[in-house]
């Protein structure tokens, strides 16, 4: 019987181009509008450097408006805008899997189909888990430095009352006052979900693949065990995430030396039957809208998901609270 392998079906560049396309779409945070594709990302992870900086401007002040006249020596002092930067970390990933295994898999089936799949649910993976790491160090971050003001903590609360609810959940964002109508999704870990579905919170509705997408009260829902869950049985605190609108901005490309894609060949393995191994490399950026990259010390050439969770590799640089559209729920 004839069997598929690696070599006689992948195309790099069009491997390349596939995984990275339908990982930028697939992902739960894109999904709900959470995590926006940022075109000055996107360039810089194709240029040289570790790190780069984003720059922005900062909203118009609230001041009163003048109140007008008509004396002709009475000059009207016009304000300015401000901008400010964020400085943005770049990640160099690989993963490689063996073709002896996933060749046997795949025999007599659609092989490149099924290896791209394969492949574009790992990054898809791995780009949620870097979103949620940033989001975590974010959390950390605020909580250390800024007075902990987009965070509700409620595990302390006894009974019903520490426990998740949509009470809890609009309460979370008071401190977004008028910008709290603006989010979209929602991410918490599958204790959490479970007990919204148990309480009929969760809503679903189809999608274009014939699925469908979950929301809480209206929010995309992202399900992800890699939120924080700290303690045991009942007394276990849970994170929940709240995003608005490009909370996120990542990019993804395939490195610019080095094959995004590459199979190498090992005549000898197998005691001579031979073996490939995909190599899938990727430059990856993702970062929280309001806050700056703090390099500090890193062990790796590029943050791992344990850097990306420690406040200290991160500071707040928007000037208002409400310009971040995020909040922290911890509940049990």
């Amino acid at each position: 019987m004839a069997t598929t392998r690696l070599a006689d079906v992948i195309v790099p560049q069009n491997f390349t181009d596939y995984v990275v396309e339908n990982t930028m779409q697939r992902t739960a945070l894109v999904q709900s509008g959470a995590a926006v594709l940022n075109p000055v990302i996107s360039e810089a992870l194709r240029a040289g450097s570790d790190s780069f900086t984003v720059p922005f401007w900062r909203d118009l002040g609230n001041e009163e408006a003048n109140i007008t006249n008509d004396d002709p020596d009475d000059f009207a002092a016009p304000k300015k805008i401000g901008a400010g930067s964020q400085r943005v970390r770049k990640s160099f990933l690989h993963n490689s899997w063996s073709a002896m295994n996933l060749a046997s898999e795949l025999a007599g089936s659609n092989a490149i189909e099924r290896i791209q799949d394969r492949a574009t649910a790992y990054w898809d993976r791995q780009l949620q888990a870097r979103i949620i790491a940033s989001l975590v160090g974010v959390l950390a971050d605020n909580v250390a430095n800024d007075g902990g003001d987009m965070v509700l903590n409620i595990t302390g609360e006894t009974g019903d009352a520490g426990v998740f609810s949509a009470d809890a959940v609009i309460d979370a964002t008071a401190d977004l006052g008028d910008a709290a109508g603006s989010l979209t999704g929602i991410a918490m870990h599958s204790t959490i979900y479970r007990r919204a579905l148990k309480a009929d919170l969760i809503d679903f509705i189809p999608d274009s693949q014939g699925g469908s997408i979950a929301r809480y009260r209206g929010l995309a829902v992202a399900v992800d065990d890699g939120l924080p869950a700290t303690g045991t049985g009942d007394a276990t605190a849970y994170t929940t995430i709240l995003f608005g609108p490009g909370a996120i901005g990542y990019g993804m490309s395939p490195p610019n030396v080095a094959e995004g894609t590459e199979v190498e060949n090992v005549p000898s393995a197998g005691n001579g039957g031979g073996m490939h191994v995909l190599h899938s490399r990727m430059n990856v950026a993702v970062h929280p809208a309001g806050f700056s990259w703090i390099e500090g010390t890193l062990v790796e050439a590029a943050p791992s998901l344990a850097d990306l969770r420690l406040a200290a590799h991160w500071d707040r640089v928007a000037a208002e609270r409400k310009a971040i559209p995020l909040a922290f729920l911890i509940s049990r």
